[in-house]
């Protein structure tokens, strides 16, 4: 069976079994005809399929008619941030994110240098039919521009962020173990870095493509990498996904600092320096509702993915938003999930804190979250939820993406697959046991239905 997933983000699959040379054809032409003609930026994470899917991509937007700016291996933000730069009409990052090695994408962006909306993903989807019907003539054809500066361009505006003390960074010389996963991070990272005066560990920063363990920044995969954050006596460990929209921290006890609290701690700080908005999805922890309260200011959630964090962004004109997965959205810098962004704003934080990353952590709101796949079978999902709703009519709830019931002591988010016969069940308490004891009786519930 065909591994290809489309989404709202693009398409994805497994090379030789889902994503082949045809799909991906298929998907550009229709893809430079929702654009029209002009310069498309085009870059990728580095894995091993790149070049191949890469060319393919090229030479399919160069026989639309549309110019291509390479702009090499780089991290995802960076592709984002060069569409709104060179004034693109759109842009392609090669990168499945954190599937491992036998997987790629296409993650296709708008004029804006931002995923696509709900609406326009669905106008490119109705142009798939047509669009191989319509290449441009010979004397029409695009061409490749190599464009080495990319990423030079994204690291000095990420630099120039208001309320960061480049110089005071520098002062502190922070001792940071890396962990690029052999992806994009290795062509940007260590040089990031730095520049920002960082003693800087590397593993797992070769420019092979070959990802040495499962790529997903989660605790699990990182046991080695936390291990070495303590063996080198590191202020901090820092891990990137392939395509570099994910921040993950490691304490310098080589614990965890967590997911959450990477975009909590980044809301903090920059609430700390000016009053706004701020937007995450549903499946955030409450500790960011938390610090908002603190400082006076509203928080909103949208369903989960970036393009709808970001579409909600632009709503209520949010000044700092993300996901709970460790991704930080700023706009003054990319809007768009920015691990080179998180990292300048952790950097200053620490700075400003005075204190180590572990006592940072536990300076923020603690809480605890647990997950389950719980498996349905046969039975409807929608008609599950919509017990759930009935049963809980009276909470606060959200029915924006599945159904996000906030209680008192804990909240719970419930969000079928469109891909398997599962619901997801995530449940945040003030104690992992508390979490852990209310995803059992949510089991029992849902099995139940």
């Amino acid at each position: 069976m065909s591994t290809l997933m489309v989404s709202i983000s693009g398409i994805r699959g497994i090379i030789g079994d889902g994503l082949d040379p045809q799909t991906i054809v298929k998907y550009t032409s229709a893809y430079a005809d929702f654009c029209g003609k002009g310069k498309i930026i085009l870059g990728s994470d580095g894995r091993i399929s790149g070049s191949m899917v890469k060319n393919i991509v090229e030479g399919t937007l160069i026989a639309k008619g549309n110019d291509v700016i390479d702009i090499g291996i780089c991290p995802t933000p960076t592709v984002l941030f060069n569409v709104k730069k060179q004034k693109a009409v759109g842009g392609i990052q090669i990168s499945a994110s954190h599937n491992p090695n036998e997987w790629n994408a296409l993650k296709l962006l708008n004029s804006n240098g931002e995923f696509m909306s709900p609406e326009e993903n669905k106008l490119m989807l109705s142009l798939l039919e047509n669009s191989q019907k319509n290449y441009a003539q010979w004397n029409k054809l695009g061409e490749s521009i190599k464009y080495e500066k990319g990423l030079d361009d994204h690291i000095d505006s990420v630099l120039k962020i208001p309320f960061i003390e480049i110089n005071k960074i520098r002062k502190r010389k922070f001792k940071v173990l890396l962990d690029c996963v052999n992806g994009a991070g290795a062509y940007s990272m260590p040089n990031f870095l730095k520049m920002l005066g960082c003693e800087v560990i590397e593993i797992n920063c070769n420019k092979n493509g070959i990802f040495p363990r499962l790529p997903e920044p989660i605790p699990e995969n990182l046991t080695q990498t936390m291990k070495a954050v303590k063996k080198h006596k590191a202020d901090l460990g820092i891990v990137v996904d392939p395509d570099v929209d994910r921040l993950v921290l490691i304490t310098e006890k080589g614990e965890p600092f967590g997911e959450e609290n990477t975009i909590v701690q980044a809301i903090k700080f920059w609430l700390s320096k000016k009053k706004g908005n701020v937007v995450v999805n549903l499946s955030t922890t409450r500790g960011v509702d938390d610090v908002a309260k603190f400082y006076n200011c509203k928080v909103f959630r949208s369903p989960v993915g970036e393009a709808n964090v970001v579409k909600k962004m632009k709503e209520v004109k949010a000044i700092i938003g993300g996901e709970g997965s460790g991704g930080v959205i700023l706009p003054k810098a990319v809007f768009g999930r920015d691990a080179l962004t998180g990292t300048v704003l952790l950097l200053q934080h620490l700075i400003e804190f005075g204190g180590t990353i572990n006592e940072l952590k536990k300076s923020l709101p603690q809480y605890f979250i647990s997950k389950k796949k719980i498996e349905i079978g046969s039975k409807n999902p929608d008609e599950i939820l919509d017990s759930l709703i009935k049963k809980y009519k009276d909470e606060n709830i959200n029915t924006d993406d599945g159904l996000r019931i906030d209680f008192e002591d804990h909240w719970v988010h419930f969000r079928k697959s469109n891909t398997e016969p599962i619901i997801r069940c995530i449940v945040e308490a003030k104690s992992i046991i508390e979490a852990n004891n209310y995803t059992e009786k949510y089991f029992r519930e849902l099995t139940k239905n």
